[in-house]
């Protein structure tokens, strides 16, 4: 189903249950494009099995270990599917919408200029270790994840120009920005700013990561062993959920076991036999295995999509030919048929079709063997003795580092891989742990990062392609910084599509990545598991999920 993108909201001073604004003015909100739930019902499923029931243990299969299972931190979605168990958020996201709803906010104002975001919180709500959620609480998160930086890629991107919260009284809190913040409503119903104790947020970053952690949410964290599993126990007491759970109060599930399994086939196996009663990232291979007798939940990601993300300081990608003879080099079409499956489109932009403000740009990403070679031999790349081309005793030889969270990563490079080799370019496989990851990018010691990241909203391109950010690209600074900011402090309804739309294009036409494929989430659930749903991000949601016969 698709949605209109950008909506103009009516004139509210005070709102509730619904996208908040405090004028006309802050006219866009952003609707999801995607419903929650192809490839399997499990409503459908749960309403055939009766009521839900309370109790029990669900076993659940993960592919990747969460590495930190710090939600402001780290947004692995092996480290989101566990921490957004843990942790609430001011607002949450329809999924089907894209409206904003109250979460541990009951209402809130936004200024007619959006930089001043006044919040209302929920009384009652309490951290498990009894602290209570209030103002204080709140000013500390924010506050602390500016104080991370670095350590919090995506929460801290969200806060740009962030000035300061004024704690109002114990349940009002005003949230300051130093220009217009179009994005950061929906970014409060993120994990990335999710809330955690002001005793977790004296902990340090690692202590943080490791499971030293403590949220307001609907399951507490026992034990958390690196490589093995995250054991989580209901949270007694729990009785300020997001208005979007399918019921109030605490979670049916008394304890939710998430095992790492790294292999897909014995992932897939362990469901066979009952050992697990769901598991995470169900490999194109395996979907057959799964047709009948249990429910394939998927879901589209929105965001950034796979991509093959340049380095631009490097002395290769920093010729903008050679980037956009591989980007006319890959066959899109071909990964998703041959390596994928129909769950997994060919991307046709850097940020996925489900998510506001696409613009379809596969005219501009189509495939062109013959163009990449005419960019090649112009820029001065002969084809040496081996195929592989050179210029000034150079040879045009890239690597790629990736960590295999989605596990046919692998398989998908290697197409590419040949697809590149047969215009002349070498591409080198570098695989990494999760860990190694960000030590790698932060030095600036590869070529290519094959990379994505999810978020419901356009300025995860900010994100990712402002020098003002991170900048992992390494890109200098450009009219596509002017444009990322006027997307993220534009208020009007038709201009901040377009402006989006120019920084698709303008990433694209330079090739600062090389898009591949729209990743979706595919799980599948045994006849026991009910309720399981996505949030809007594509991230789980164990609240309303319960055990049966």
């Amino acid at each position: 189903m698709r949605v209109p993108i950008f909506a103009v909201l009516a004139h509210s001073r005070r709102v509730r249950r619904t996208i908040g604004t405090g004028s006309a003015a802050l006219a866009l909100a952003l609707l999801a494009g995607a419903c929650n739930g192809a490839g399997g019902d499990p409503a459908a499923n749960s309403a055939e099995a009766g009521p839900p029931k309370a109790g029990g243990t669900l076993t659940f299969a993960l592919a990747t270990d969460p590495t930190c299972l710090d939600p402001q931190q780290y947004g692995l979605n092996a480290s989101l599917n566990v921490g957004r168990q843990l942790v609430d958020s001011l607002t949450d996201q329809d999924g089907r919408t894209g409206e904003i709803k109250p979460w541990l906010a009951t209402s809130w104002e936004v200024d007619p200029q959006a930089t001043h975001f006044t919040f209302h919180l929920r009384p009652g709500a309490t951290f498990s270790d009894g602290t209570p959620v209030d103002g204080a609480a709140v000013k500390a998160n924010l506050d602390g994840v500016v104080a991370l930086g670095a350590k919090a890629t995506i929460a801290s991107s969200y806060l740009t120009g962030y000035r300061g919260t004024t704690v109002l009284d114990p349940t009002t809190v005003r949230v300051e920005f130093a220009a217009p913040s179009a994005q950061f409503l929906q970014a409060t119903s993120t994990m990335s700013l999710g809330l955690l104790s002001p005793a977790t947020l004296a902990k340090t970053a690692e202590q943080r990561c490791q499971g030293d952690l403590v949220g307001s949410g609907p399951f507490t964290l026992r034990a958390y062993k690196a490589n093995q599993s995250v054991e989580l126990a209901k949270r007694a007491g729990y009785g300020w959920g997001s208005s979007l759970f399918a019921h109030p109060g605490e979670a049916y599930l008394d304890r939710l076991v998430f095992k790492i399994v790294p292999e897909s086939g014995v992932r897939a196996g362990s469901l066979e036999s009952g050992q697990v009663d769901a598991i995470s990232d169900v490999q194109p291979q395996d979907e057959a295995r799964f047709a009948t007798g249990y429910t394939v939940l998927t879901r589209p990601n929105p965001g950034v999509v796979f991509n093959l993300q340049a380095n631009v300081s490097r002395p290769i990608l920093n010729e903008e030919p050679v980037r956009r003879a591989i980007q006319k080099a890959v066959n899109r079409p071909e990964l998703a048929q041959t390596v994928l499956t129909p769950k997994y489109r060919a991307a046709t932009s850097p940020l996925a079709s489900v998510t506001p403000g696409y613009v379809d740009l596969s005219a501009q990403l189509g495939h062109d063997p013959e163009g990449a070679k005419r960019l090649l031999e112009e820029a001065g790349w002969r084809v040496g003795s081996d195929g592989v081309r050179v210029k000034d005793g150079r040879r045009l030889s890239v690597d790629v580092i990736f960590v295999p969270a989605f596990n046919a990563s692998q398989s998908v490079l290697e197409l590419v891989q040949q697809q590149l080799r047969k215009v002349g370019v070498e591409l080198r496989l570098r695989k990494l742990a999760a860990g190694e990851q960000n030590q790698v990018q932060n030095a600036a010691d590869y070529d290519f990062a094959y990379y994505n990241v999810t978020r419901a909203d356009p300025d995860i391109l900010r994100t990712l392609f402002s020098t003002k950010t991170v900048n992992r690209l390494r890109l200098p600074a450009t009219e596509l910084d002017t444009v990322l900011d006027d997307q993220a402090q534009n208020l009007d309804p038709t201009q901040r599509p377009a402006k989006v739309a120019e920084a698709q294009r303008i990433v694209t036409e330079r090739a600062y990545v090389i898009p591949l494929f729209e990743l979706s989430q595919v799980h599948g659930l045994g006849p026991k598991v009910h309720g399981l749903t996505f949030e809007a991000s594509s991230r789980l949601q164990f609240h309303d999920t319960w055990v049966g016969n």
